[in-house]
């Protein structure tokens, strides 16, 4: 059945199809100039020294653990409450995360949790901003540092926000922005590395790239067979000229998007608030939020099954919805390695039983605000009449 209202649109004007033309034009498809300019725009937003274009948000993860050391016998604090891709990183640089609940108001970690979870063998804190949210950031980055240990801040869902008039992505040793199409911006696939950490910033270049030797800009030197000379272990996660033209466009066009989308999530939280069922999303008042995803919570009355039938509901209503997020630490992988189980950590697995994405994108009008709204509420009101 065909979507009438979708869970998330990209916003491509002509600006974003000039510049692909002009890539295409040029015959550089690959390390080129786009990328840097891409990597440029994205460190002076954010404020940071350094950007690093990357594959994806996750292969940002990976080249940064790796560029800090991170393997076996290492332990990362970091949260269940978030996409699968932050824990999987930890797992397959060989490290073992270590799960912390969290707030149940921002849904970030309880920085009083995390600093209990350090031992001898932590040697990161790896932070989602969930749903976009920087809440306890600066916490997290105030106790890293107290430890002695880098805080990678996983900003994937954070391009564009503010917290106390600070860029996400720029509290920890480094951070990272994804791009797939559902984000901020898009570049179809990517995602960005930020830091001010030279020797960090010139690792995960080399690593994103094979494990070459780079230059100052990035791109292999230039001595003859350096191509094929590798100086690390590395990986194919370099993000194309093409993608990074999009990047440009949409950097470009960052404000007027994030515009869009504050006053989308404006209409929602307006429509709404007078729902009593419904947990709407909480913004810190220090927060400049940029908006990733609209996601609502049913009220503790209600169970995960319930959720799942109002879901099931809106999509059969033609109106796009999903479950956000499942806690990592009962999927089926993180149950069979490491032995998680159910109530391990209830702050968490509430809300990931509770919570629903609504469609979410810079194009939502106030039309299909309202639709969805009442879809939503008519949807509830069903499970409250099947109780008896």
């Amino acid at each position: 059945m065909k979507t009438e209202i979708p869970l998330s649109s990209p916003d491509i004007s002509d600006l974003e199809r000039e510049l692909v033309m002009q890539v295409l034009d040029s015959g550089r498809l690959s390390i080129g100039p786009m990328v840097e300019r891409f990597e440029q725009m994205v460190a002076q937003r954010v404020g940071t020294r350094h950007a690093v274009a990357v594959s994806s948000g996750t292969a940002g993860l990976q080249v940064i653990l790796a560029g800090l050391g991170i393997g076996p016998g290492d332990e990362v604090v970091t949260t269940p409450f978030s996409f699968i891709a932050s824990s999987n990183v930890i797992v397959h640089a060989g490290a073992t995360p270590v799960f912390v609940d969290v707030c149940p108001t921002s849904l970030n970690m309880d920085p009083k949790l995390v600093e209990a979870a350090i031992t001898p063998r932590t040697r990161a804190i790896l932070a989602v901003e969930a749903l976009g949210s920087p809440t306890h950031m600066d916490a997290l980055a105030r106790l890293a540092a107290k430890h002695e240990i880098p805080l990678i801040e996983d900003s994937c869902e954070a391009l564009g926000t503010t917290h106390r008039g600070r860029g996400c992505g720029s509290f920890g040793r480094a951070g990272v922005f994804g791009f797939y199409p559902n984000k901020q911006i898009t570049t179809g696939e990517g995602g960005m590395v930020v830091t001010d950490d030279e020797r960090l910033a010139d690792a995960c270049r080399s690593l994103r790239n094979q494990g070459r030797a780079t230059d100052r800009a990035g791109t292999a030197n230039n001595k003859v067979g350096a191509w094929l000379e590798h100086e690390r272990f590395g990986f194919n996660f370099r993000l194309s000229e093409l993608a990074a033209a999009l990047g440009v466009a949409q950097m470009t066009r960052l404000d007027e998007l994030i515009e869009r989308r504050q006053h989308v999530a404006s209409a929602y939280i307006a429509r709404l608030s007078g729902i009593r069922e419904l947990v709407l999303p909480t913004v810190d008042p220090d927060t400049f939020m940029s908006w990733f995803v609209f996601v609502v919570r049913l009220s503790t009355d209600y169970i995960g099954e319930e959720r799942d039938r109002v879901i099931q509901g809106l999509r059969m209503h033609e109106v796009g919805s999903a479950a956000y997020f499942p806690c990592i630490h009962l999927q089926k992988p993180y149950r069979e390695k490491y032995g998680f189980r159910e109530g391990m950590f209830p702050v968490a697995e509430s809300a990931g039983r509770r919570a629903l994405a609504l469609p979410f994108f810079a194009k939502l009008g106030e039309r299909e605000v309202d639709l969805v709204a009442q879809t939503l509420e008519l949807m509830i009101r069903r499970e409250d009449i099947s109780r008896g």
